[in-house]
């Protein structure tokens, strides 16, 4: 297993009782994510949620240096923690060059760096894939490519109702780049794959019905729509 700091494993263990124990997160296809060995991982995006469940998923395999908001590191005292987390400031919607050659850089030294191919949260919208997942796959062909399916996290924060939260790592199924496949082919693909395992569904205590964006490819779910069953089985953690 790759080195993980102290940091992070921090910030994980202060997260772990809402997602474990509220959450009773359920982990499946651990045994795809490399132990060592550079890694792009993509993940859908409903929930604030839904980086820490998978950091918390992943942690017994490694540390995933995702790419996040640089609005986050004006919060008083998060930066420092977010720096000693291994994670990737970038400004989103702005082809951030510096944010993408440091990814390329972790990416390159072996790290696992994590993408939301959707860039944002859906709030239940459906958006169309960013093509930085496809440019750092193609920047660093020897990266293993792992999607990873999360589902439940919008509910965490819906007391009194218990959730459920489930996180699946997994190979694409179309594999690597293909000849002639642009990174937003790329990005495209492992997105409708990704959202084929984790339907869409919005975040909030009162969730409510927000229109397709613009030049979206993938239909709609409704909010309370059930996660598709899982093929394979899931481990309680």
């Amino acid at each position: 297993m790759s080195a993980v700091s102290p940091t992070y494993r921090f910030a994980m263990a202060a997260c772990s009782p809402v997602v474990k124990w509220w959450g009773r997160l359920e982990v499946s296809g651990l045994e795809h994510l490399p132990a060592e060995g550079p890694i792009l991982l993509a993940a859908n995006h409903d929930s604030y949620w839904d980086p820490v469940a998978i950091g918390i998923a992943g942690l017994p395999r490694r540390q995933i240096c995702a790419l996040a908001k640089a609005s986050m590191w004006k919060v008083p005292g998060l930066s420092k923690i977010l720096d000693g987390m291994g994670q990737i400031p970038i400004d989103r919607g702005s082809g951030d060059v510096r944010a993408m050659g440091r990814a390329i850089d972790e990416l390159a030294a072996g790290a696992c760096v994590g993408v939301f191919p959707e860039g944002t949260r859906s709030l239940g919208r459906v958006l169309r894939a960013r093509s930085g997942f496809g440019r750092l796959a193609e920047a660093v062909p020897e990266a293993t490519l792992i999607c990873a399916a999360v589902d439940g996290t919008v509910d965490i924060p819906r007391f009194p109702k218990r959730p459920h939260v489930r996180v699946r790592f997994f190979p694409p199924e179309g594999g690597p780049q293909r000849d002639g496949e642009t990174p937003a082919e790329l990005s495209a693909r492992v997105l409708d794959e990704l959202r084929r395992h984790a339907p869409i569904t919005q975040a909030g205590r009162r969730p409510r019905a927000v229109p397709p964006a613009p030049g979206a490819t993938t239909a709609p779910v409704p909010a309370d729509a059930p996660a598709p069953a899982e093929p394979t089985p899931s481990t309680r953690t």
